[in-house]
């Protein structure tokens, strides 16, 4: 719990990453940055999923609709925060000369996403009114 604060702290104090362990070469660096911005691009099109359920199928279920809004909504979320997180993480390990961290976390957001793609199938194949 203690590391995960510290990362926090990192997010909004990047400088401070610089004096853990050594410069990695720039091209890992970068690459680490593309990934999260990849990470950034996915959170975005979740939350934009999100409004998408709620403003464009009035005709569903309150309950249905609100549900799979939250959830591709909440998805969203986790995934923006998980993504300076891993950010962090990568760069002080890849610094360290530390194998680089691993996460439940894309089994994690494929469940969710596969969870509200068959709850939409059914909506489809019931009808939106159920």
């Amino acid at each position: 719990m203690i590391d995960f604060v510290r990362n926090v702290r990192l997010w909004f104090v990047p400088a401070e990453v610089r004096e853990d362990g050594e410069t990695p070469d720039y091209r890992f660096s970068l690459a680490n940055e593309r990934t999260f911005l990849a990470w950034l691009r996915t959170a975005l099109a979740l939350i934009g999923g999100g409004f998408a359920v709620d403003q464009f199928l009035p005709d569903l279920r309150w309950a249905w609709r609100v549900g799979l809004a939250l959830a591709l909504l909440g998805a969203g979320v986790l995934c923006s925060l998980r993504a300076v997180n891993h950010w962090v993480r990568c760069e002080r390990a890849m610094r360290r000369g530390e194998d680089l961290p691993v996460s439940r976390f894309p089994a994690l957001l494929s469940l969710v996403v596969a969870v509200v793609a068959v709850a939409m199938v059914l909506v489809v194949l019931v009808g939106w009114e159920g």
